[in-house]
Order: C-alpha cells, then sequence, then structure tokens
C-alpha cells in the first residue's frame, strides 16, 4: 500500500475513533436523555402519563420518585421530558421549575430561584415587599391566575426532596401542593428522593394536599440482563456515519460479552453495585484507551480499567506519607488487633511506637514526643484517623478517643507498594500480636 494511501486510511480510522468517542462519552458521561432505560419501563409509561395530563389536559398533580442512589429517578425523569418536549403541543406550552434541596437550603433562597426561572424578576422588582409571606403571596397569585385552558403548565422539580422537609414549617411544600390540587394554573410537583420514610417526614397539613403518588425504583435486574446492558450501552449506533466500522466495533463487543475475562469483571462489579454510572465509569476508562492504533477495546483494557475503578483513594494517600507517620498507622493497626477494634488515643499509639523503637533500639525512630504529635494531628488532617466524639477545649489532646479509618489488608497493600520502606517497619507490619 502507497504512503498516500495510507495516510487517508489512518485519517478515516481516525474520523472513526473520534467518532465513538464522541458518542459513547455523552452516552457514560451525561446522565440526561442520551442512554436506554432498563428495567424501569413501567415506571417510565407511569410518569409520562401523569405528566401528559398535566400538559395536555391542563391535570394538576404531584408525585414522588423514590429510590436508591443510582437507580435512575434523573434519568427517568430527563427520558420523559425528552419525549414530551417531542411533541408539537408541549414544546412550547411547559414551563420547568428545577430546585434542588441542597442548593436551595432556605425557602427564602427557594424562591428567589423560582421567580427567575419564571422570569418574574421585573414583576417582582417593582414591588416592595414587608416579608417573605408577602413575596410568596405575590408568586403564588401569579400562579394562580388563569384557566387549565389558557395558561401554561407549569412542572417544579424538586431534588433532594427530603432536604425541603426540613425548611421551617415546611411552608414551601405546603404552597406547592396546596397550588397542585387548585383547579387553576395547571401545577404538577415531582419530587425525587432517596428516603423510603419520605412520608413520615412530612407535616399533616402538607400530607394531606400530598396526591400520595409514589414511583418506586430499583435495580431489580439480574447478571444475564447486566451482560446485555453492558452490550447495549457499548455498541455503536444504527445511525453511526460508518457502516463498516460499526459493525466491526459491534461484533467485537458480542466477543467481549461471552470472553471470562470481562465476564468475572462485569460480574464483580455487579456483586459491588448494580449502580449502572459505575459501569459508564468502567467503560469509560475502557474507551478512553481506543486510539487509531489500538481502534478495538480488549479483555485486558477492561481489566486495566477494573484494576483504576477499584483504586482505593486512602491507600494511595499512604503511599506519601513519613516514615513516622507510617509507624503511627503500624501501632494503630497493633492496637486494633489486640484490643478488637476499640477506640485509642494518642497516649497509646505512643507508648507502641515507643516499644518497637526500644526493640529496634534504632535512634533513627527516637522522635521527640511533640513531634509525633504533629505527626498524628496530620493523619487526622488527611482523614485517615477520626475522632470518636467532638474534642472538648478542656480534654486533653493525648487522651481523646479515636479510630483508624483503614483496614489490614489496606494497610498491607499500602506498605508493600511504599517507595523505599525500611525493612523493619515492615517486619513490624507483618507481626501478629504486637510487642507488649
Amino acid at each position: 500500500m502507497s504512503k498516500r494511501k495510507v495516510k487517508e486510511s489512518g485519517g478515516a480510522n481516525g474520523e472513526c475513533i473520534s467518532q465513538v468517542q464522541k458518542v459513547l462519552r455523552e452516552r457514560f458521561c451525561h446522565h440526561y436523555a442520551t442512554g436506554k432505560l432498563f428495567g424501569i419501563e413501567h415506571q417510565y409509561r407511569h410518569l409520562l402519563d401523569l405528566l401528559k395530563r398535566t400538559t395536555v389536559h391542563g391535570e394538576s398533580n404531584s408525585a414522588l420518585i423514590i429510590g436508591s442512589r443510582g437507580s435512575g429517578k434523573t434519568a427517568l425523569l430527563n427520558h420523559v421530558l425528552k419525549e414530551l418536549k417531542e411533541m408539537k403541543q408541549v414544546r412550547e406550552n411547559l414551563l420547568e421549575v428545577r430546585l434542588n434541596g441542597l442548593l436551595q437550603t432556605n425557602d427564602k433562597v427557594a424562591l428567589k430561584e423560582i421567580t427567575r426561572q419564571l422570569n418574574l424578576e421585573n414583576v417582582v422588582g417593582d414591588k416592595v415587599f414587608g416579608s417573605f409571606a408577602e413575596n410568596l403571596a405575590f408568586l403564588l397569585e401569579a400562579l394562580r391566575k388563569g384557566n387549565r385552558t389558557s395558561s401554561c403548565p407549569v412542572l417544579f422539580i424538586l431534588d433532594e426532596f427530603d432536604l425541603f422537609v426540613h425548611h421551617k414549617n415546611q411552608t414551601l411544600l405546603y404552597n406547592l401542593f396546596d397550588i397542585s390540587q387548585s383547579a387553576q394554573t395547571p401545577v404538577t410537583v415531582i419530587g425525587l428522593t432517596c428516603r423510603q420514610d419520605i412520608l413520615e417526614l412530612l407535616e399533616k397539613r402538607v400530607k394531606s394536599r400530598f396526591s400520595h403518588r409514589q414511583i418506586y425504583l430499583m435495580n431489580s435486574f439480574d447478571f444475564k440482563q447486566y451482560i446485555r446492558i453492558f452490550k447495549e450501552q457499548l455498541a455503536l449506533p444504527a445511525e453511526f456515519p460508518d457502516e463498516s466500522f460499526a459493525q466491526k466495533w459491534n461484533n467485537n463487543v458480542q466477543h467481549l460479552s461471552e470472553d471470562k475475562t470481562v465476564q468475572d469483571v462485569l460480574q464483580n462489579l455487579f456483586h459491588y453495585t448494580k449502580d449502572l454510572r459505575s459501569l459508564h465509569l468502567l467503560l469509560m476508562l475502557a474507551v478512553s484507551n481506543v486510539t487509531v492504533h489500538h481502534p478495538l477495546i480488549t479483555a485486558s483494557d477492561l481489566h486495566e480499567a477494573s484494576k483504576q475503578y477499584r483504586v482505593d483513594s486512602r491507600a494511595n494517600i499512604v503511599h506519601g506519607l513519613s516514615v513516622l507517620e507510617i509507624c503511627l498507622i503500624i501501632a494503630m493497626k497493633h492496637l486494633n488487633d489486640v484490643y478488637e477494634g476499640e477506640p485509642f488515643n494518642f497516649q497509646m499509639v505512643y507508648n507502641e511506637f515507643q516499644k518497637f523503637v526500644q526493640r529496634k533500639a534504632h535512634c533513627m525512630y527516637n522522635f521527640e514526643k511533640p513531634v509525633v504529635m504533629k505527626a498524628f494531628e496530620h493523619l487526622i488532617q488527611l482523614e485517615l484517623v477520626r475522632p470518636i466524639e467532638r474534642p472538648n477545649i478542656r480534654a486533653q489532646r493525648e487522651y481523646l478517643l479515636m479510630k483508624l479509618l483503614l483496614d489490614n489488608t489496606q494497610i498491607m497493600d499500602a506498605l508493600q507498594a511504599y517507595p523505599n520502606c525500611p525493612v523493619d517497619v515492615k517486619q513490624w507490619a507483618a507481626s501478629s500480636l504486637s510487642w507488649l
């Protein structure tokens, strides 16, 4: 093949790889409406029907989407909204207000955000309100004006719904649910939460105005379905520009799904978590290795990606510690072994460290107590050790009860990778009993 043809072939291949990266990154990194939904088709139809009644027929309503983190609450809602907005009569007829309990920490902040998203600042700007109640009353009146046929439907989406419950008197929730029961402006309130007991947290007056519609999500698929999800998430779509490359890529994905190494990697992840975001992260790490010279994902790519995914961040911190700090962690490890996980204090750790120094008789480990205390405080700052209770001003620092946040396996694995770790320190760590 001539150099010119090789160059043209490389350019075409590079274009394909660029397209692959774009398609899959959008699918894995943006959890909106780009991917598919798995195992929640019934909930999808239920929510779509509910929101259609608001956007098309002008009905008001309220509902809660409840599920653990990563179960697909936001993805479900965004898929439904995407389908609704593709309908001609809905596209320019729906007002969305998105609030998050982590950001809108009180009703006053939430009210400002609602005003901003509904573009009512210019209306509010000319008025002077004496209190939060007056401001809320004005906004609610603006929402109540009109009727079911002439008013734009308003959809309130409350993410981290359980945090809104802790607002003073639950005023915002009460008023939103109250409007959703009125026969004027069509308003639907959708809350997203991880709390299964959320209804018990609502005040009686708020609960009475809530429709009690609850949509539960849970990742209930088995490993066979998980393999199918793996294939569908990694496969290129039919509309991919280069059909022959897409065919080659999808055939490779099929072979990967049957590979024993890949199945072991996926099984470990499946037993660790069924959260599909974890699968997306694993696949994203593997896809990042795809280049012009390495155009298809291999089993070794997925194996390496799983190693990166399962990297222990705390064990990585240990690699950057000083030898003195390593010695203190080993002393805490031995105290945990001897006292079966009971809390310890600095004085106990210091005494244990001194036994090691005396046994080895090395002046290189013979640090003064204030220096050792400084190293111990650094471990607390790094969150490798944490106090059991809030420190009392009068309490002596040496006697505050602490807990080590590393287990024995993490410590030993970190020591194996620790650069130039002294042999006697490794031997001390490996000894089964503390030198009492």
